[in-house]
């Protein structure tokens, strides 16, 4: 798998920097999580960028025992939610747009810590941000083969919009605030984090976890995208995107083609 892995990371990575799409996989698909997390890996050395941040997904139902799934967010496709931003997606491959909760890394974790609560996770947060994730990916299919395939392209990530900070998630309970999601003036999805397994605190625990297992060298400052709370929405060029949270913050950009 090591060599195969190396030759997909290969044709994503080529692909991404491109701006062109790959109409077929290139490659075996990865049929264990492990097999795709090799091929990430992969990409990762491939790709040489700075990391900026996590995305964590939902995966259901669970697969191989685990419940989520995670990717790398390059700082070069994070940018701050002032003036709606247009954010750049593969128009011939998978293109989506997803509001999501994003928490701070307040310090670098202990590399050799494995195990953590909610609320360990919680410490080590020090800001909420309202965001969205953009997913899109060169290979259109990316999210109908399964979580290893989306593990095995970033992730699916794209690009990640800031938003504002969410004052006051110290003392509230941010599961309860409603999130909503409109593409083009209409709402798509509206929810709370309360159905997305133990919330955005829950997410961080899971990364924190899958990174000293991985072995994955996480940082003060990096974000950690949380997970789609309305859905994963598809987006075209021209489209734009507006998540509004607990009816306080807004957050926007368009949508541009690679």
């Amino acid at each position: 798998m090591v060599e195969e892995a190396g030759t997909i990371a290969r044709a994503f990575v080529e692909a991404r920097r491109a701006g062109h799409a790959l109409p077929d996989y290139p490659g075996t698909m990865p049929a264990t999580l492990r097999d795709a997390y090799v091929v990430q890996d992969a990409a990762l050395t491939l790709a040489g960028g700075q990391v900026a941040g996590w995305k964590v997904g939902k995966i259901a139902p669970p697969v191989e025992g685990e419940e989520r799934l995670t990717g790398p967010i390059f700082a070069d496709q994070v940018v701050g939610g002032g003036d709606a931003p247009a954010m750049p997606v593969f128009a011939d491959g998978f293109a989506a747009a997803e509001a999501e909760f994003l928490l701070r890394l307040a310090a670098t974790p202990d590399p050799a810590k494995t195990a953590y609560t909610n609320a360990e996770a919680r410490a080590l947060v020090d800001a909420v941000h309202v965001g969205i994730e953009v997913a899109s990916s060169p290979f259109p299919g990316i999210n109908t083969h399964g979580p290893a395939v989306t593990v095995a392209d970033f992730g699916n990530n794209n690009g990640l919009v800031v938003g504002a900070a969410a004052e006051g998630w110290q003392e509230a309970d941010i599961d309860a605030w409603t999130v909503t999601l409109s593409i083009n003036g209409k709402a798509v999805g509206r929810a709370t984090t309360a159905t997305m397994l133990d919330g955005p605190f829950g997410a961080v625990r899971f990364l924190l976890e899958h990174a000293a297992r991985r072995g994955l060298a996480l940082a003060a400052g990096q974000w950690v995208s949380t997970g789609a709370v309305t859905g994963v929405h598809p987006v075209k060029p021209g489209d734009r995107v507006i998540a509004t949270f607990d009816d306080r913050w807004t957050v926007e950009c368009s949508i541009t083609a690679r």
